[in-house]
């Protein structure tokens, strides 16, 4: 399994970074109740729990989950929660990867290049799909039903009300969520600090291996640059990052897409 980063791990006010060295998500804290950005994988689910009880709380005090796309490893605790009684958002674009299940991310969605390459290139890689299928990732339920949305919209169902940004490329329906009052953006993987298939580390765009489309990817980080709302950008992969999201974006493009 996964290194698991501390629950306690405390990122801003009333949001807590959960997960593993692997993948990112995180667990807001609004008056209104909890919010779950990205689902993890299955094997989170004790980790969650365990959050949740030092506080006194359970699974079923989560209102809502926010997913940033529909890659099995960010998905791997929304039918769980859906059960649980939260509503799970996820953009139209990527609504069929979690009605038909974690394994038709590769139809739904499929990568611009093999996976090969970057393993014969960088063989130690390969331990980043090795341990995600250990921890149940493609194996997953599928989750029927989720709360379906269009292009740049409040979510005013959610607590916090947060806008759904479109930022598509890396899936055709990736998308990062703003909490403007809390200065806070969650980014997924349209904008990572980690890729754990080319060990990159700093803001980036996640390698051709894993993105569905890169030249549209990059176009997306033009998107993030108008967010100035946002000084804490909350990524799927690698450490957060404060700042002018413009810098942020500059440094990834600076980087490349690989």
């Amino acid at each position: 399994m996964p290194r698991s980063i501390p629950s306690d791990r405390r990122v801003a006010p009333g949001v807590d970074r959960l997960g593993d060295d692997v993948v990112n998500f995180y667990l807001v804290e609004e008056p209104d109740g909890l919010v779950l950005v990205d689902a993890g994988v299955p094997a989170h689910l004790d980790q969650l729990r365990a959050h949740l009880a030092g506080s006194g709380r359970s699974l079923t005090d989560i209102r809502a989950v926010l997913l940033t796309h529909g890659h099995p490893d960010h998905t791997g605790l929304a039918h769980t929660l859906q059960q649980a009684g939260a509503d799970v958002w996820v953009h139209e674009s990527d609504a069929a990867i979690l009605r038909d299940g974690p394994r038709s991310a590769l139809r739904h969605a499929k990568p611009e290049r093999s996976m090969l390459p970057y393993l014969l290139r960088r063989p130690a890689a390969i331990a980043t799909p090795l341990r995600l299928a250990r921890a149940g990732a493609f194996t997953a339920p599928a989750t029927p039903g989720v709360r379906a949305f269009g292009d740049d919209q409040r979510l005013d169902e959610v607590p916090g009300a947060p806008r759904a940004v479109a930022l598509p490329g890396h899936t055709p329906g990736s998308t990062g969520y703003l909490f403007p009052a809390r200065g806070l953006l969650f980014t997924g993987d349209a904008l990572v600090t980690h890729d754990g298939l080319t060990g990159h580390t700093g803001p980036t765009l996640v390698c051709r291996g894993f993105t569905h489309d890169s030249r549209t990817a990059l176009a997306s980080l033009d998107r993030l640059d108008h967010l100035t709302d946002a000084t804490l950008l909350l990524p799927g992969h690698g450490e957060p990052v404060t700042g002018d999201p413009r810098t942020v974006t500059h440094r990834a493009r600076q980087a490349g897409s690989r």
